[in-house]
C-alpha cells in the first residue's frame, strides 16, 4: 500500500511537471528592449530606472500569468538622437530577436522607431515621449502611447492657470518635436479658455544658460511664463527663473512637464508653488505607495517618475497579452492588449483606444512649500483629478488613419 501511494504521488508530481512544461512550451520566448536616455537630459525620468521598472513587471508576470515563460530584458541608450534610436531598433528587431520596445523618452526617437515597428510588425510602447503625433497622423496598429502626452499636460495646466487669473502667456520652448507639440497644444487650450499668447522663444536641447530667454519672457510682460521643455532643461530654467526674479516680479511660472526626479533636483525652495500635471505620483494611494516602495528597493533608493511607472504598466500589460494570446506576433499581441483590461498599481480608469492612446485619469499637483513637507519625498499635494475622458485629445479630433470617422 505504501509503495502504491508513493508511486501514485510520484506519478502525480511527474504529471504536474509535464503539464507545466507543456504550458510553458505553449508560450513563446519574449525579448523586451528598453530604449531610453541613459546619460542625457531625460536620464533621471527614464534611464536605468525604466530598466528597473521593466524588470519588476517581468518578475510580477513570471509569478502569475507568465509562469514558465522565457523572458529576456535588454536596454540601450538612444542618446536623444533619432538616427541612433532607429538604428538600435532595427538591430534589435532584425538581428537580436527583440519582440517589443518600451519607454523611448524622446519624441524624435519615438517617431522614428514607430515607423520601424510598424514596418516590422513589432509592438512598441511609449511612456517617455510626449508628442501627440504618435496617436495622430503617425499612429500605428502596433504602437501604444502609454502615460502622458502634450495634450494631457496642456489641458489641465492651462485650465487651472487661466482660471486663477493667468490670461496672457509667454512660452520658453525646447526646439524639437516634443517642445513644438507641447507649446501648440497649450496655446490652443489657452486661447480656447479666453487667454492670449504674448509670444515664445525656442532653445536647443540641453541648454545650460536660459538668461536671454528669461529676459525676453520678462520683457513680454505676460502674466504666465510657461516652460515647454523637460528633464534637465526644466531644472535649469526653473532655477534661473528664480534668480531672475520671474515670480518675485509678479509673473507666474508654469512647468508644462516636470517629473519627480526634477523636483528632487530642484528642491522645494526652488520648486515651491509650481503647478503641474502628472499621471502617477508615488503617494497617491496605498497601491501606488506599495509599488513605489518596491521600486525604491530595486533602484538606488529612488522613488519612481511617471515615465518609469508607465514602463512597468506597459511591459506588464504586454507580457500578460503575450501569455493570453500565446504569440509574439505584433498584430496578434496588439489586438489582445486592446482586449484585456489594464489592471496594475499605476493606472486608474485605463483603457486603450483604436488610435493607440492609453487613456486614464491624470492629476493636477502643486509643489509644497518647505514648511508643508513632511520630509523625504513629500513634494506635492493633489489639487484636482482630471478624468480619463477629459485628460486626452478627444478621439473625434484624431487624425489617425486607424480611427473610423
Amino acid at each position: 500500500m505504501e509503495l502504491h501511494v508513493r508511486g501514485l504521488a510520484a506519478g502525480l508530481c511527474l504529471g504536474a511537471a509535464l503539464v507545466g512544461q507543456a504550458q510553458a512550451a505553449d508560450k513563446p520566448p519574449v525579448k523586451i528592449g528598453i530604449l531610453t536616455d541613459m546619460s542625457g537630459t531625460y536620464a533621471g525620468m527614464g534611464g536605468a530606472g525604466s530598466v528597473a521598472a521593466a524588470q519588476l513587471a517581468i518578475d510580477d508576470c513570471l509569478a502569475a500569468e507568465c509562469k514558465g515563460m522565457k523572458i529576456e530584458l535588454v536596454s540601450a541608450d538612444n542618446q536623444n538622437k533619432a538616427d541612433v534610436g532607429a538604428a538600435k531598433a532595427r538591430e534589435w528587431f532584425d538581428r537580436d530577436g527583440v519582440t517589443a520596445i518600451a519607454d523611448l523618452t524622446n519624441s524624435a526617437v519615438a517617431l522614428a522607431v514607430q515607423g520601424i515597428a510598424r514596418e516590422k510588425n513589432k509592438v512598441v510602447m511609449f511612456s517617455g515621449p510626449a508628442t501627440t503625433a504618435l496617436t495622430n497622423k503617425e499612429c500605428s496598429p502596433v504602437g501604444f502611447h502609454w502615460m502622458f502626452d502634450t495634450y494631457s499636460q496642456s489641458a489641465g495646466g492651462a485650465k487651472a492657470t487661466v482660471k486663477a487669473g493667468g490670461k496672457s502667456w509667454y512660452f520658453i520652448t525646447v526646439d524639437y518635436a516634443f517642445g513644438h507639440s507641447l507649446e501648440a497644444d497649450t496655446a490652443k487650450a489657452v486661447k480656447a479658455l479666453g487667454g492670449t499668447v504674448a509670444g515664445s522663444v525656442r532653445h536647443p536641447l540641453n541648454a545650460p544658460d536660459f538668461a536671454s530667454y528669461l529676459l525676453q519672457a520678462q520683457s513680454s510682460k505676460a502674466q504666465v511664463v510657461a516652460l515647454a521643455n523637460g528633464g534637465q532643461d526644466t531644472v535649469n530654467a526653473v532655477k534661473q527663473a528664480r534668480e531672475f526674479g520671474i515670480v518675485a516680479g509678479g509673473q507666474r511660472l508654469v512647468s508644462l512637464l516636470i517629473f519627480l526626479s526634477d523636483l528632487r533636483a530642484l528642491g522645494l525652495e526652488s520648486a515651491q508653488g509650481l503647478s503641474y500635471v502628472d499621471g502617477f505620483y508615488w503617494d497617491y494611494d496605498d497601491a501606488s505607495r506599495q509599488w513605489a516602495t518596491r521600486f525604491e528597493k530595486a533602484f538606488r533608493g529612488l522613488k519612481p517618475t511617471m515615465t518609469q511607472a508607465g514602463v512597468y504598466s506597459s511591459v506588464l500589460h504586454y507580457l500578460r497579452s503575450v501569455a493570453a494570446s500565446g504569440s509574439t506576433d505584433g498584430k496578434v499581441v496588439a489586438d489582445k492588449m486592446r482586449e484585456l483590461p489594464i489592471k496594475d498599481p499605476i493606472m486608474r480608469n485605463a483603457s486603450i483606444r483604436p488610435d493607440g492612446r492609453v487613456i486614464h485619469d491624470m492629476y493636477l499637483y502643486e509643489v509644497k512649500k518647505p514648511s508643508e513637507s513632511k520630509g523625504g519625498w513629500d513634494y506635492s499635494k493633489l489639487v484636482a483629478t482630471i478624468p480619463a475622458a477629459e485628460a486626452f485629445q478627444p478621439l473625434a479630433d484624431s487624425t489617425c488613419p486607424l480611427v473610423q470617422k
